[in-house]
């Protein structure tokens, strides 16, 4: 949200939707609850079912938890090496020469993951403000199917240090008053109010609240750049 560029509106993507340049990706993931006892808190689940129900003209599929994770860690959505990372997005057509657009359905977070990971990579990437669901509220154009995907290519990281830590970093950064550690859960997580999917209830020592929810508006579009600062001084 710092980065206006980062952001792409559906007005926007409506116009360079049969842009040759354009790459674009569904990125949704479901965390579907398990049978009590079970051995892990919730099941990360592809979308690609909701793909096949309805995306946008033109789009494919990443499946975050498959491919662009670290499938042998014991938790989910662990960041995966760069030589997987590169292969994973060159099979899916993308590079630092395309547009690169990123959707989700529901909330932005799947979305908002795939940038970042981007940004890691030294590859810039775009956010459609809204998402999937503003895209469908608004009576734009949807197909159903598989996802055809673009022709492969080569992918080359150009690795930013610091955009991922950690659990040691954390801990050793605790106490540290240079560092704010920011935990972007319902505020009834972070108080450890209530039993969450994410394990042991309460949060990292010190950290400090700015729960996500506050930064989407009704129509699933992100909050203004000013709102946000207001938001996060508050919390601070």
């Amino acid at each position: 949200m710092s980065q206006p560029t980062a952001l792409i509106t559906t007005e926007q993507l409506a116009v360079i939707l049969s842009d040759p340049n354009l790459r674009l990706y569904d990125c949704t993931t479901y965390n579907e609850p398990v049978p009590p006892g079970s051995d892990v808190p919730y099941r990360a689940v592809a979308g690609d079912k909701t793909f096949a129900a309805g995306h946008i003209p033109g789009a494919d599929f990443l499946d975050l938890q498959g491919e662009f994770s670290d499938t042998s860690a014991q938790q989910f959505f662990m960041m995966p090496g760069v030589a997987q990372l590169e292969a994973a997005f060159g099979r899916h057509g993308a590079d630092a020469s395309k547009t690169i657009v990123l959707y989700s359905i529901g909330t932005v977070m799947w979305s908002t993951r795939f940038w970042w990971m981007l940004r890691s990579l030294g590859v810039d990437a775009q956010v459609l403000d809204g998402g999937f669901d503003k895209w469908k509220d608004e009576g734009r154009p949807v197909v159903t199917g598989a996802p055809k995907g673009y022709p492969a290519t080569t992918f080359k990281a150009a690795p930013r240090a610091g955009f991922f830590v950690d659990r040691t970093t954390v801990k050793a950064r605790i106490g540290d008053p240079s560092a704010v550690t920011v935990n972007a859960l319902g505020p009834q997580f972070h108080k450890g109010l209530e039993p969450s999917r994410y394990g042991r209830p309460g949060r990292v020592p010190g950290s400090v609240n700015v729960s996500a929810a506050t930064l989407v508006n009704a129509d699933k579009t992100l909050t203004t750049l000013a709102d946000a600062e207001r938001i996060a001084a508050s919390r601070m």
